[in-house]
């Protein structure tokens, strides 16, 4: 009998060493997924993968949500160890940066039939795709329709034509036409490449130099605010809230903050297209999903974050969330091609959707891409102060912008 027992205790041991090696392995199988600041949509993000594991069974996600100020330095960290997750969720530029450095496995082209193709396009680095579109945004023009009634003016499209009006609505309301929020991060880089200009080489065009004589006039002539070379969008969100400018470029998330903080501005407002230069591109903002060169479950993590942006998904994140899909089927929803009259949310992202359809050619992320940034920046400040001749200013940008690039 108890030699009985002592074959059972050792069989049980076996059986839940074995046990505990298949746990074990399943673990070290997972494929791990980071996101950035997802943590306020838990249930669906659980839901989705709940749902994936359930049609994949021999697939397991460990989702792990990383707070935005840390994603860029530990996924740095990440990809350059032998054990990075497998797929991971950033934004473009630092993409972009990865894939430089070589760190990024390429992606089949011929897998991604289900996205915007100029989004898509937009991710390329050397002609090749090593990352996936999640989500957008694209900003609108919010505009103070009672403002502009009293002007007897049309609302803007074109930089050009906010310079036609800026005089007629400083005239007749006191206020400013717009605050360019031009030194703040790429903000100048952005709209000089709705004029094709986005090189060290075109810096210097002639197109260049009308563009930034463009921003110097308004300001010599008291067209824009003098703070437009030193604040921020927030600044001019508040400006917008207490009626001292009339338009705003910004994402629809920010008619939210309207309305809550000054709900009779809110009550006079509207939404336009986004103003666009001579190229008639549109700026956007994009979240995407790239899948390091060192993962270990590269196929997997690739039909999970396929499954993530499948059209289905796609609309439960957008109505969870207001942001722009990147799937072409969830953009053919009424979600996002219909609105009521009264809804501006509605109304905003049915503007929005609509531009992501012209979005090329898109700024590309160059080496050093912050350095570059705060060239362009002074240059600004220079220029609109008339510090110098703007094609003298210029020539030394360019100079100083190819030695970041060596």
């Amino acid at each position: 009998m108890k030699k009985i027992i002592s074959a059972l205790i050792i069989l049980i041991v076996i059986i839940l060493a074995i046990c505990g090696n298949i746990h074990k392995k399943t673990d070290n199988n997972a494929v791990i997924f980071w996101t950035l600041q997802m943590s306020d949509f838990s249930d669906y993000m659980n839901g989705v993968i709940s749902e994936f594991e359930k049609q994949n069974p021999n697939i397991k996600i460990k989702w792990i949500d990383v707070p935005f100020s840390e994603g860029e330095k530990r996924t740095l960290a990440s990809v350059l160890s032998d054990n990075p997750p497998d797929l991971i969720n950033l934004n473009p530029d630092f993409s972009a940066t990865l894939a430089q450095k070589g760190a990024l496995a390429e992606i089949d082209e011929s897998q991604t039939k289900q996205f915007n193709q100029e989004i898509l396009d937009s991710l390329k680095y050397n002609g090749k795709l090593y990352s996936l579109p999640w989500y957008a945004t694209s900003a609108v023009t919010i505009y103070n329709k009672k403002l502009i009634e009293r002007t007897g003016v049309k609302v803007p499209q074109t930089y050009e034509e906010i310079a036609q009006i800026a005089p007629t609505i400083k005239e007749k309301t006191g206020a400013f036409v717009f605050l360019p929020n031009i030194t703040e991060n790429d903000t100048m880089l952005k709209i000089l490449n709705k004029y094709g200009v986005s090189t060290a080489d075109t810096i210097t065009s002639d197109e260049s130099i009308k563009v930034f004589e463009y921003f110097k006039k308004l300001y010599a002539k008291n067209l824009i605010p003098k703070e437009s070379i030193t604040q921020t969008h927030r600044e001019a969100l508040e400006k917008y809230m207490s009626e001292n400018i009339v338009l705003f470029q910004a994402g629809a998330n920010f008619l939210n903050m309207i309305k809550e903080n000054a709900p009779s501005t809110y009550k006079n407002t509207d939404v336009a297209p986004q103003i666009t230069g001579k190229l008639g591109q549109n700026d956007f903002s994009l979240m995407n999903f790239v899948i390091p060169l060192r993962a270990k479950h590269k196929d997997e993590a690739l039909k999970f974050a396929l499954f993530l942006t499948n059209s289905e998904n796609q609309l439960e994140l957008a109505r969870l969330t207001n942001v722009i899909a990147t799937n072409n089927e969830t953009l053919k929803d009424d979600f996002y091609t219909k609105y009521t009259d009264g809804d501006l949310m509605a109304k905003a992202r049915v503007i929005s959707a609509r531009q992501l359809n012209k979005v090329q050619p898109v700024l590309q992320t160059s080496r050093n891409q912050k350095d570059i940034n705060n060239i362009i920046n002074s240059a600004v400040q220079e220029i609109l102060l008339d510090k110098a001749p703007t094609r003298t200013i210029l020539e030394k940008v360019s100079k100083d912008w190819q030695e970041l690039n060596n």
